[in-house]
């Protein structure tokens, strides 16, 4: 038995502790927990909230715009692989551009600006850009805005 206790010692190894009793040996050892941690929790929780919301939304945003990105860039590509192989037709220029639109269905057509530029002769540039309004808005506040712009260039076939 251990020293003032009905527990074998341990040697080397500290106090001896008793065996397991069921939940009334466990609750012997259970760290008390008072409500004062609980609103400490419950403040903590209450502070890290709204930025990890900031955080997520800011995600979600980044993720619009990008995705806008893309589809304008893809959308452009388009245009101008039809202004390359299309000098052959009455109006090269706004067959581009409806490619362009056409490319680009998820974006607001009012607001997407699109430019074709070439002499249409084999062997010479074709250019399209095009250029689309963002913004990037956070619980109601616009954090940034612009004008997303892509432009390619091909040889006209």
């Amino acid at each position: 038995m251990g020293e003032g206790g009905s527990f074998p010692a341990r040697p080397g190894k500290g106090p001896a502790l008793p065996p397991n009793k069921g939940a009334a040996g466990f609750q012997m050892f259970k760290r008390f927990s008072s409500k004062r941690e609980k609103g400490q929790t419950l403040t903590e929780f209450a502070l890290v909230l709204p930025i990890l919301a900031l955080l997520l939304f800011g995600v979600i945003q980044f993720g619009i715009v990008f995705h806008q990105y893309v589809t304008l860039t893809d959308a452009v590509r388009a245009g101008a692989r039809q202004g390359a192989v299309g000098r052959h037709v009455s109006d090269p220029a706004g067959d581009a551009e409806d490619r362009v639109r056409e490319s680009a269905g998820d974006l607001d057509q009012s607001q997407l600006s699109v430019t074709v530029t070439s002499s249409w002769q084999q062997g010479e540039d074709v250019t399209v850009s095009a250029s689309y309004p963002y913004d990037i808005s956070l619980l109601g506040f616009v954090v940034k805005s612009g004008n997303l712009t892509s432009t390619t260039t091909e040889r006209v076939e």
